[in-house]
C-alpha cells in the first residue's frame, strides 16, 4: 500500500495558505474620508488640499498634493467624500494614487472616481466640483496622514 503522506501534506499546506489569504482579507477594514482639493493648470496642473479620515472611531487629518499632465485648462475646487477600503491601519491610507480621466466643469459639476494606492487601499469618492476647468489627463494624488 502506498503512503498517502505527501498528498496529505500538500492538501494541508494549500488549506493553510488559503486560510492566511482569507484571514488577511478578513482583517482589512474601511473608513470614511472627506477632503477639499484645489486644482489648477495650463497643460501641466497641480493640486492641493486637506481633509480627514475617520477610522475605528478616530478622526485623522490628511493633506493632499498632486500633479497632472495632458489637456488641463482652468481651475476648480472639488469637495470629495466617500469610503477608503482594504486598510488594516490608518498608515495604509498614506500613499500615491494614480488616475487617468477627463471632465469639464463650468460653475458646479459632479465627480465620481475610484483610486488605489500601492498598499491596496481603495478610495471610492464622489464630489461636487466648482470652477471652470477642462481636463483629459494623467494625474497622481498623494495623501499623507498627519
Amino acid at each position: 500500500m502506498r503512503n498517502p503522506f505527501p498528498f496529505r501534506a500538500v492538501v494541508v499546506a494549500m488549506i493553510a495558505l488559503a486560510g492566511v489569504g482569507f484571514s488577511s482579507a478578513a482583517r482589512a477594514d474601511s473608513g470614511r474620508i472627506s477632503f477639499a482639493v484645489f486644482k489648477a493648470g495650463w497643460f501641466i496642473g497641480g493640486s492641493g488640499g486637506q481633509g480627514t479620515v475617520t477610522f475605528h472611531g478616530r478622526t485623522y487629518p490628511i493633506t493632499i498634493g498632486g500633479i497632472s499632465a495632458g489637456l488641463v485648462f482652468g481651475a476648480s475646487k472639488t469637495y470629495f467624500h466617500g469610503t477608503v477600503r482594504h486598510i488594516r491601519s490608518i498608515r495604509d491610507v498614506t500613499g500615491v494614487y494614480g488616475a487617468a480621466g477627463g471632465g469639464a466643469a463650468a460653475g458646479v459639476g459632479a465627480q465620481a472616481i475610484v483610486l488605489q494606492n500601492g498598499k491596496g487601499a481603495v478610495l471610492e469618492l464622489t464630489g461636487r466640483q466648482v470652477g471652470l476647468q477642462i481636463n483629459a489627463d494623467l494625474s497622481g494624488m498623494s495623501i499623507t496622514v498627519k
